[in-house]
């Protein structure tokens, strides 16, 4: 059976669009739009169109799963260090005090340089809890 001729008037960034695709396949033009317009046509367009959002936003909820997880190993890492760094430092006396709040405002740049540089080398503290967690023995 003979193919149907058919003229379309298409947007110039469209038509581009069409020859760049249709040129890294190589194939036609014409072959690639009726493909297009066959399954834009197709009834089950609509399904293949749901499954892949299906799949999209399941790969979303992994990821945020992921983040809270992650937020959560952060959280809970602060607070346990905040909690031990309490109960071990006693307060200092009041003299000592003084010289303590001279140097803050060093040390806490000195901190803030030093995380700057761990978070742009790595590794992160999850990995290396996960590390740590793998290698521990597991009580028989």
């Amino acid at each position: 059976m003979k193919k149907q001729r058919l003229s379309v008037y298409l947007d110039r960034d469209v038509m581009k669009s069409l020859a760049d695709y249709a040129a890294r396949r190589d194939q036609s033009r014409s072959l690639i739009a009726e493909a297009a317009i066959a399954s834009f046509l197709s009834p089950d367009a609509a399904e293949r169109q749901e499954a892949a959002t299906a799949k999209r936003l399941d790969q979303l909820d992994r990821r945020m799963t992921r983040m809270e997880r992650d937020l959560g190993i952060a959280v809970e890492t602060l607070a346990v260090f905040v909690r031990f760094w309490l109960t071990t430092n006693p307060p200092l006396p009041e003299p000592a005090q003084a010289a303590a709040r001279a140097k803050v405002g060093e040390r806490y740049d000195a901190f803030v340089n030093a995380l700057g540089r761990r978070l742009a080398k790595g590794p992160k503290l999850h990995q290396e809890i996960s590390e740590d967690i793998s290698r521990v023995p597991v009580p028989e």
